[in-house]
């Protein structure tokens, strides 16, 4: 698994860490600043072991479907779930972008509290990926931190709007 390219984004925000948690964990508030700059909507949200996140994200008349199958949940601790592009009807499909982008993601999320500061900290492996998907995910690593990056600066803004 350690010779698997990861990609890892960390981030510290001014915030509690129940207050984070409630960021990755409430369908009104991860709609928010989940896909950023489309509309991202959230078809269901059960935050539990073998529950979903069925995620649609739309923009200019096209729509990307994901689902996450939650595979641990640690309140408020830790989320650890197994991410896919989908089709509409919600069953695993090549992403319409890139042809050999990893059929599963194995999406694990950290949150440490640190004196009134939360240290957040994602990663994001193949699972069970074929070689042509590895090698597309490693390409792609270096670009990651662009849409991430977006979606950090949104949930950081959502974080000094529910404290204010």
């Amino acid at each position: 698994m350690s010779d698997l390219p990861t990609y890892v984004l960390e981030r510290v925000f001014d915030a509690p860490r129940a207050l984070v948690w409630r960021t990755w964990t409430e369908p009104e508030l991860l709609a928010r600043w989940y896909g950023p700059n489309v509309e991202t909507i959230i078809h269901r949200l059960d935050v539990k072991p073998g529950g979903l996140w069925l995620n649609e994200m739309k923009w200019d008349g096209n729509s990307n479907y994901q689902k996450c199958e939650y595979t641990e949940v640690v309140p408020p601790e830790r989320l650890v779930m197994l991410q896919s592009t989908t089709d509409a009807e919600w069953s695993i499909a090549p992403n319409p972008m890139m042809a050999d982008w990893p059929s599963v993601l194995l999406t694990t999320v950290t949150f440490e509290e640190e004196g009134g500061q939360t240290k957040m900290r994602l990663t994001w492996v193949p699972h069970d990926a074929t070689d042509a998907e590895i090698a597309c995910f490693a390409g792609a690593l270096e670009g990651m931190d662009r849409g991430w990056g977006a979606g950090m600066t949104l949930l950081e803004e959502i974080l000094a709007e529910l404290q204010a």
